[in-house]
């Protein structure tokens, strides 16, 4: 299952990650109040800095309606 994660950053900013795995989703959790965040993405591994929470969507994200 694939979906659309949403980092909330300790700056109280958002990266969107899409279509990805929830497995990868569940990797990040476990990082919540980290400093250092990382995961693995299409074998490559991204560096997030300090997030405070994750959000799970299960559909994608449409843009287009005014998010």
């Amino acid at each position: 299952m694939t979906g659309t994660a949403l980092l909330i950053k300790k700056d109280r900013s958002v990266r969107i990650l899409e279509n990805i795995k929830h497995d990868t989703y569940e990797e990040l959790v476990k990082q919540e109040n980290a400093n250092d965040a990382t995961c693995m993405i299409d074998e490559k591994k991204v560096y997030f800095g300090p997030i405070s929470k994750v959000v799970w969507c299960e559909n994608t994200i449409d843009w287009n309606y005014g998010y």
